[in-house]
């Protein structure tokens, strides 16, 4: 299993009496960045105009009222069309006016995507989970494979950034997440077999003519391309996976038979609006459930009662995903994501809570269909 370095040395440093202890600092840190985060968005001179707007509305001043993590319920629930239809103008904070940005979107889905603007945040997002891979299966110096989502996700772009700050290259597979989803949702079987096909094909070739060392990939793009060739056999020492729900036996037959035991996997859960969250090293007891904890402060995972989203669960119990960004250039707080979870505890390298096998949102009467992303 996956862990860095200083993972290995953090988790051996911290004994089972002392985990309360980090818990609490870590909770003054995390109040701590609120005040800063409501400090630098609801300032004439840093906000932006959205914020701005919402306070004068709201008739109060989040500056005053917002000290810590859960304060953030005074700010009720962030609603998803916010990020369709707001003129892009209105995210843009005052403090980066006139600053060239980024326009991602989320993947996966269909209809109006979610947009976010980025001007340095998945670089720092990514720089953050570079410093907890092992070296052992993503080596400085190597180069990398994107087999994944491209386009206007920021995933192509992150990826890219992780081999980069690492020394390497990166090499792309161009993947259109939502035409594999619209085949899916209506049964068109032969063209999808067909699509990945030709992504397999175009992947296999870089990988016999390329020195590529360490890659992403999604799960089921992992095993299809382990159909075709053996990872290990053609020099795939590390393998940083996310995009869709990973259950247990999915984990374990990813681990031992697509990587052959010989491979380093680091499992992932991240999005566009999130940045990406750290999987906990994979121990006999997990039984290899996954367990992510969120990259805080500047993003808080919670796992809340759907039908009470103001409420978490209690620990080892399901409830849907509650995700707080606040950096200084996006602050999204409470969005319902479309993800549930079972709440996990802290734990001596993230001693805050986390989610475990996190899998799509089970509404009742509803279809999910994730395709490979």
């Amino acid at each position: 299993m996956s862990v860095s370095r200083a993972g290995r040395e953090a988790a051996a440093q911290t004994p089972a009496s002392g985990l309360a202890d980090a818990v609490a600092r870590a909770a003054a840190v995390r109040d701590g960045w609120v005040r800063e985060m409501m400090a630098w968005h609801f300032s004439p001179e840093t906000g932006c105009p959205f914020w701005l707007e919402w306070k004068e509305g709201a008739g109060w001043d989040p500056r005053d009222r917002v000290q810590g993590v859960r304060d953030l319920a005074l700010f009720g629930f962030f609603q998803d069309d916010w990020l369709r239809y707001t003129p892009l103008g209105k995210w843009i904070p005052h403090a980066y006016r006139g600053k060239p940005y980024h326009v991602f979107e989320t993947g996966g889905t269909t209809g109006m995507p979610k947009q976010r603007l980025n001007w340095n945040d998945f670089q720092t997002d990514y720089a953050a989970f570079s410093e907890k891979l092992n070296p052992q299966g993503f080596p400085f110096g190597a180069d990398w494979l994107h087999l994944g989502p491209t386009g206007p996700r920021r995933l192509r772009l992150a990826v890219e950034y992780l081999a980069n700050i690492r020394g390497g290259a990166c090499f792309h597979i161009d993947l259109d997440p939502r035409w594999v989803v619209r085949l899916k949702k209506q049964g068109q079987t032969g063209i999808l077999d067909d699509y990945m096909d030709h992504l397999m094909e175009q992947t296999v070739v870089l990988l016999k003519h390329r020195p590529i060392r360490s890659m992403y990939a999604t799960p089921r793009l992992l095993e299809a391309l382990a159909e075709r060739l053996s990872l290990p056999g053609v020099g795939i020492v590390g393998v940083f996976c996310g995009g869709t729900s990973m259950s247990p036996q999915v984990t374990r037959f990813l681990v031992e038979e697509v990587l052959e035991g010989k491979v380093q996997f680091e499992p992932t859960y991240g999005n566009v609006l999130m940045g990406v969250a750290y999987a906990k090293p994979l121990e006999p007891e997990d039984e290899w459930s996954v367990v992510y904890y969120g990259p805080q402060p500047r993003a808080v995972l919670r796992v809340v009662d759907p039908a009470d989203p103001t409420q978490d669960v209690d620990y080892g119990a399901w409830g849907r995903v509650l995700l707080s960004t606040m950096t200084r250039e996006f602050f999204m707080p409470n969005m319902l994501e479309r993800d549930e979870a079972r709440r996990a505890p802290p734990c001596a390298l993230y001693p805050w809570d986390g989610g475990r096998d996190v899998r799509p949102f089970q509404r009742m009467g509803e279809r999910i269909v994730e395709g490979v992303y």
